[in-house]
């Protein structure tokens, strides 16, 4: 671990998700007063103390609000309030826009901090609106969440379109324009190789894992990850169970099938359902990601690979990585696997800043 702490501190982790800010909503409403992030804060997975321990020296903060007519509206509150908490803190962290911004930030000793739009509904079909983000300091944009957007289909509903529409395509040219990353999370896979012949700068997927190694529809199968390579893009692996397990994937859906025969479908029936259940929950751990991480490096190559943990954005997460704190964990995990100390540096951060810089360098040109 000595090694890992030296690494991480020259090379600090840049991580492309964590849902602070809807998490804080739903604890306490946004009230900065109410719950201090300067010390342990246990009911959610990140505060200060927690971020210095897992050496983050950079933090895309994910701006989700529900899918409806409030979107907009909410979106912008969201992105206010990720505005007062680096207000709030100000030796701790720093506001950034560019990969310059983020580099000053992390030799000032700060944790840098961006931010993503998760969900094209963000925009309410306004090209105008999407432009008034990026204005603000959003740098990413994932084309879709769990529904379908009038213009881009989701991984996890009904395809309409197979892909994008002619909207979608000008969305994505625009977002090149201006210099916001095209995020393919969430798409279904048809959307992303739509997106991927259309885009002229290089994307990311800020937490998504193989679908390869976990078969579900919220995770890049492996064409995918090859044409990611020649985009010269990064897949930031995810750490959520239901995107890295398949044994887990299997017991839920084992779940779900005895939860709908016995007319017990919705949360609420959760815990019963469980109890009914005689197959034994699968244990979620750091080998689980691990295997994701050397497969994406295996298909997309070395140079196009993160980490975009999503803390704060589901209940559990490995029992080794439960929260911001346990990435030095992953990495030690790595080393033993054989990763040198320039691998992780592009795993930790090197990689998403290089594609940071060609939006940068793109939206200037």
């Amino acid at each position: 671990m000595s090694r890992i702490e030296a690494l991480l501190r020259e090379h600090p982790v840049i991580d492309g998700h964590n849902d602070l800010p809807i998490a804080f909503y739903e604890l306490c409403g946004y009230d900065l007063d109410a719950h201090d992030l300067a010390g342990p804060v246990p009911e959610l997975h990140t505060d200060l103390p927690r971020l210095r321990a897992g050496h983050v020296g950079a933090q895309f903060w994910s701006l989700w609000v529900p899918q409806d007519e409030h979107a907009v509206r909410r979106t912008f509150e969201q992105l206010d309030f990720v505005r007062r908490l680096v207000e709030r803190f100000p030796s701790d962290l720093q506001l950034a826009d560019t990969a310059d911004d983020v580099d000053a930030a992390i030799k000032a000793g700060r944790v840098a901090s961006l931010m993503g739009m998760e969900g094209g509904h963000s925009i309410g079909e306004s090209l105008g609106v999407l432009r008034v983000m990026r204005a603000l300091g959003v740098r990413y944009m994932t084309l879709t969440h769990n529904n379908n957007v009038s213009w881009a289909d989701s991984a996890t509903d009904e395809p309409v379109l197979g892909g994008l529409n002619e909207f979608g395509e000008e969305v994505v040219r625009e977002m090149n324009r201006i210099g916001m990353l095209v995020d393919l999370s969430h798409v279904s896979a048809d959307t992303m190789r739509h997106a991927l012949r259309v885009t002229s700068a290089p994307v990311i997927f800020s937490h998504s894992s193989a679908r390869a190694v976990c078969d579900v529809p919220r995770n890049a199968p492996d064409d995918v990850l090859e044409t990611l390579a020649g985009n010269d893009g990064v897949c930031m692996v995810t750490f959520v169970p239901y995107f890295v397990s398949q044994a887990y994937v299997d017991w839920l859906d084992g779940m779900h099938a005895l939860a709908k025969e016995h007319g017990l479908e919705g949360s609420e029936h959760r815990e019963k359902v469980e109890a009914m259940y005689d197959v034994p929950r699968p244990e979620i751990t750091l080998a689980d990601v691990v295997e994701h991480v050397e497969h994406v490096r295996e298909v997309a190559g070395v140079d196009h690979i993160g980490l975009g943990g999503d803390y704060d954005g589901c209940p559990e997460f490995p029992v080794e990585l439960p929260d911001v704190a346990s990435y030095p964990v992953l990495f030690s995990a790595l080393a033993d696997r054989g990763w040198s100390d320039e691998e992780l540096g592009k795993l930790a951060g090197g990689n998403i800043l290089r594609v940071l810089r060609a939006a940068d360098d793109a939206a200037t040109a």
